[in-house]
């Protein structure tokens, strides 16, 4: 993507359809006069009055303990530097953003007019007690240390500056797995840090908690190495001059065991690497380049461990590991600050969450046969869903054990049940599957690429790395739009109307003709149906020349599913083919089967349905947790419509027990787990959270997928094609941009999944 478009993308994100990347939602009902009268006159007066006698109530009555402030002044912006308070908004959003998504904590974003200390600090304190917590973000050193430290002794809760804080806390938990990998002791260890900011200080502070020793340490700024014998020293870097007489990066690393880079790009050399000690560990942290390339690195030195704060490589130090889930902690047991034991706790549970089992999902996330504890994996990956069970408790637990938690837990357990609980709130299952399509992206055919949205959708993939595009349709059109669109990537352009690919056409209906001639086709109608661009994109596929399709976008869903069942077919041992969809609800993802192509299943058809549904939902890497629908519950009627349910679950129990399914049920004694215990407690869902409802016929299903979408605006995966032989999905007509993007990224992971298994067929041939 040319930078001009990637601006352009970015201001049109930010712009709309609504200004900015948060919002404020009511959380109570608000229909009546009645409600109206509770929420706000006379009814909030008696909050206001409990509120009066005992500040605490606050946090019973009012949002308080679920919302924190991130405040800047906007004086060190990401790689931006002082950009001014205002232009430091769009930073603070995504902060707010990232606080919802991954721990559920509402924000309120402040932006302080203001370089001046005291008044910084005097405004923080006077807005304090709106909030349960305090972030401060991008605020310059040395000014961020005095800030943070007055407002910690001066506010009753929890303060934390993440600049600081939040890379100290992500990178030592890698550099104790680091250490335990390397078999060395922090101790002893020498350790050189290129930076001297506030990330670089507080980094600094937290290693010698853990027991770095301040003589083997050797910090540089951009003056050099921070000697003891400089003059005009802050107090934060004389608290880490060396009496060594060295003044360079050069003579820093030699011997060195540690290197970890909070400063900027390509400073370090493989010279530099090859005069560190064995089995060296280095943090290369700059972004977007680090101090030395990954690649460099690992083939300069094959004993080394190596961390940046890239995505694109194994062990990302990135503080999303940290904040959400700190202050997650710290609010749930309304503690009074975040000290050096909270802290502490919470990179030790980064560690040792490192040393776990990784759960299928994240596997699958990452593209990986099975992370495990080694040089490439030495702290969780962002979207391991433990996360939020782990890191929480152990700053909680921290909180209670230091003096400053005002709430203390009782119930571990439950508590640990309500933070997955929130989870559910939060749709990462987006994130997940364009992080796997990216990992191996597959040539996938638009067969409208014609069309603005498809086009875009098109841009979109091939820009982030989830596929490598074949564009389908006019031409001189697609050029036209991509012009209009700033695509400017050389994209192979097929119009299969045109002659100049007759012959990859006459060779597609040669093939279609020898499938289809007992079948009332002949080859000059095979050539005319060639010329058709579902027809081509389908032999595409077929032959190799494409791993994937997508198509449907300007055309009703029967006209595309006949080609593509004509020239790919169904799979082995799949007898019908049939779709779900991936609505992304309050609750979490649910599937819903089936969406678009089998008007009314038999019981056979429905167990076939729910067996291939099982199968995307652990594509997913969730287990399915599956309730055949009904206007019944088991039994309670004698139509056949019911019967066929009950049929087909009875089927699943005796063939299928591993399994969890189960109905026919009603959808409302589906998806209320209370009411499903309560009346039928021997069923094999009670107790669990449905994930997936199978429905008796396609009627109730599709409208209930497009109810969903319109009245609660949820985002929509599908319809996902399952049981065919190639990977072949169909859009919904009118299909927005970023559906296709999704099921562009569904298109290229089920590519992924049929090339590994035909490769472990061969295998075993």
């Amino acid at each position: 993507m040319s930078k001009q478009s990637r601006r352009r993308e970015a201001l049109v994100y930010h712009a709309k359809p609504t200004p900015g990347k948060i919002k404020v939602v009511p959380t109570k009902k608000y229909a009546t006069q009645r409600d109206l009268s509770l929420a706000y006159s006379p009814g909030v007066a008696e909050p206001c009055l409990e509120i009066e006698k005992d500040k605490d109530n606050a946090y019973k009555y009012t949002a308080k303990g679920n919302l924190v402030a991130v405040i800047s002044n906007g004086t060190a912006v990401l790689g931006l530097g002082n950009i001014g308070p205002l232009a430091s908004k769009p930073v603070m959003e995504g902060k707010g953003l990232l606080f919802k998504i991954f721990a559920d904590i509402d924000v309120f974003d402040i932006e302080v007019d203001t370089e001046d200390i005291e008044t910084f600090i005097q405004t923080v304190k006077m807005i304090a007690p709106t909030f349960g917590g305090i972030n401060l973000e991008d605020i310059k050193a040395p000014e961020a240390f005095e800030i943070e430290r007055r407002l910690k002794e001066e506010l009753d809760i929890p303060v934390m500056h993440d600049d600081q804080h939040g890379t100290a806390i992500i990178s030592a938990a890698a550099l104790l797995n680091a250490l335990e990998l390397s078999e060395k002791n922090i101790q002893e260890v020498k350790i050189v840090v290129s930076g001297a900011g506030a990330a670089a200080v507080s980094c600094t502070r937290l290693y010698m908690a853990f027991g770095a020793v301040r003589e083997n340490i050797v910090m540089l700024d951009s003056k050099g190495v921070i000697r003891d014998d400089r003059e005009s020293l802050t107090s934060q870097k004389a608290e880490f001059a060396t009496h060594r007489k060295i003044d360079t990066l050069d003579e820093a690393m030699v011997d060195a065991d540690v290197f970890i880079g909070l400063s900027a790009a390509n400073i370090v050399s493989p010279q530099m690497l090859l005069s560190m000690a064995a089995n060296p560990i280095v943090f290369a942290m700059a972004n977007p380049d680090p101090e030395i390339e990954y690649q460099l690195a690992v083939d300069t030195r094959d004993d080394i461990i190596m961390a940046t704060g890239r995505s694109d490589h194994p062990n990302q130090v990135n503080n999303v590991l940290g904040f959400p889930f700190i202050f997650r902690g710290a609010l749930d047991v309304r503690a009074t600050k975040i000290n050096e034991e909270m802290k502490m706790a919470a990179v030790m549970a980064l560690a040792n969450l490192a040393k776990e089992a990784v759960p299928e999902q994240v596997n699958i996330a990452y593209g990986e046969t099975r992370l495990s504890f080694s040089k490439e994996y030495i702290i969780p990956k962002p979207f391991d869903p433990r996360l939020i069970a782990e890191v929480p408790p152990a700053v909680a637990k921290a909180a209670m054990d230091s003096g400053v938690a005002k709430e203390p837990i009782d119930d571990w357990e439950k508590y640990k049940h309500t933070l997955l609980e929130r989870l559910g709130s939060d749709n990462k299952i987006v994130r997940l599957l364009l992080n796997r399509a990216k990992l191996n992206p597959k040539r996938v055919v638009y067969a409208e690429a014609d069309q603005l949205k498809v086009l875009k959708a098109a841009q979109i993939a091939y820009e982030d790395g989830i596929a490598i595009p074949i564009l389908l349709g006019r031409k001189d059109e697609i050029e036209r739009l991509k012009e209009e669109i700033e695509f400017d990537a050389d994209i192979l352009i097929i119009d299969p109307k045109s002659d100049e690919v007759k012959d990859q056409k006459d060779r597609y209906a040669e093939v279609y003709w020898n499938q289809r001639k007992r079948r009332g086709v002949t080859l000059f109608s095979a050539k005319k149906l060639l010329r058709e661009r579902n027809f081509f994109a389908a032999m595409m596929v077929n032959e190799g020349d494409a791993d994937a399709l997508i198509s449907g976008y300007s055309q009703s869903y029967p006209s595309v599913v006949k080609p593509m069942l004509e020239v790919i077919g169904l799979d082995s041992g799949s007898t019908r083919a049939a779709t779900t969809n991936v609505m992304m609800t309050q609750r979490g993802p649910m599937f819903l089967s089936d969406t678009s192509i089998n008007i009314n299943p038999s019981a056979s058809d429905l167990t076939k349905i729910a067996q291939m549904t099982a199968g995307v939902v652990k594509m997913f890497g969730i287990e399915p947790v599956m309730a055949m629908t009904s206007y019944s519950n088991f039994g309670s009627s004698k139509n056949q419509t019911a019967i066929k349910v009950r049929e087909a679950v009875t089927y699943l129990h005796k063939r299928h027990p591993e399994l969890i399914v189960d109905g026919e049920l009603q959808t409302d004694f589906a998806l209320n787990k209370e009411m499903l215990q309560e009346n039928f407690p021997f069923s094999k869902l009670a107790g669990r959270n449905v994930n997936t409802l199978i429905f008796p016929n396609l009627e109730s299903a599709n409208i209930t997928y497009k109810l969903l979408k319109e009245l609660n605006n949820s985002e929509s995966i599908g319809p996902i094609m399952m049981g065919m032989r190639k990977p072949v999905h169909i859009l919904q007509l009118g299909a927005s941009v970023d559906e296709i993007v999704n099921m562009t990224a569904i298109a290229v992971v089920d590519a992924q999944l049929k090339q590994k298994r035909e490769a472990q067929a061969t295998i075993i041939e």
